[in-house]
């Protein structure tokens, strides 16, 4: 019986989603409209509270046609024309580049996010700097913060105690997985958060990207497991003579478009200095050997 390529099959690609929803009595959404093969329709904003000035969850990329929407997904979604302030999961362009803009319709809101020295600075914000644990509230809503690096260091994830619900940011997408570059912490940081999240009391998952994810658990399992089979695969390549990345992506990719093989080679990178780490393989230039 052939093994499987892949545990996490669904994609981004042709993904489609509204401009503004209801996801439940508390939060909506409303699409930043920056489409791409990495962030499928766009990134996810959220609009959290069941009163007349909700919280603001990541904001986009910043772009001009995401204005209009914000107004009329607010009016529409949750009958309001003001916000209270703005949470961020991390300081990604797509997450935080809108708040200006935002900033611009609304006011001088308060921006809360966990401390990167080194990145924030590039936004010339007044940011507020919070913690893993830091409680925010609003009417109707307490969100719990959850640091989760891996993908970027500062990265957070919100735990909505009313309803249960888990705001991923990128730890964990709708649909497909995600980057996990060295920069943000690496795999070994990066498994490390995915189980962190397991032992909380879970009902849904609202992802940064793609759709909500109704069965939390399996997800995050699945998400643990894919990143399992990639680090076996990468050693059963290695064991098979190739010692490049772009022979392994090659060996191991094969049901991944070429024009991706960029993104599945910096994948493969992040499991090779996790094994390096954890003293299993060893770096000779551009080649990589089994300890």
């Amino acid at each position: 019986m052939a093994q499987p390529t892949r545990v996490v099959t669904d994609t981004m690609a042709g993904l489609k989603m509204p401009d503004f929803d209801i996801w439940s009595g508390r939060v909506s959404t409303v699409l930043g409209k920056n489409p791409g093969p990495f962030t499928g329709p766009g990134t996810n904003t959220y609009l959290i509270g069941t009163g007349k000035r909700p919280i603001l969850l990541d904001t986009g990329i910043g772009l001009e046609v995401y204005d209009p929407l914000l107004k009329q997904g607010l009016g529409e979604t949750k009958g309001a024309k003001e916000l209270q302030e703005i949470l961020l999961t991390h300081v990604h362009q797509d997450h935080i580049g809108g708040v200006p803009r935002v900033q611009a319709q609304f006011g001088d809101l308060k921006v809360s996010k966990k401390a990167w020295p080194g990145k924030d600075e590039a936004y010339n914000l007044s940011l507020t700097y919070i913690e893993d644990g830091t409680r925010v509230a609003t009417d109707g809503a307490t969100l719990r913060a959850i640091h989760t690096p891996g993908h970027a260091r500062d990265h957070l994830c919100y735990y909505l105690e009313e309803e249960k619900a888990l705001f991923t940011g990128d730890l964990v997408l709708g649909a497909g997985t995600t980057v996990v570059p060295e920069e943000g912490g690496g795999l070994i940081d990066y498994m490390a958060s995915l189980r962190k999240l397991l032992p909380l009391d879970l009902a849904v998952i609202y992802p940064a990207h793609g759709p909500a994810i109704r069965d939390p658990y399996k997800k995050l399992n699945d998400y643990i497991s894919h990143r399992q089979l990639r680090e076996q695969q990468i050693l059963d390549a290695m064991k098979a003579g190739l010692t490049e990345i772009p022979a392994m992506v090659k060996h191991i990719y094969t049901d991944v478009p070429e024009f991706l093989h960029g993104a599945a080679g910096n994948s493969v990178l992040s499991h090779l200095n996790k094994l390096k780490k954890e003293g299993i393989v060893r770096e000779e230039g551009e080649q990589w050997l089994l300890v």
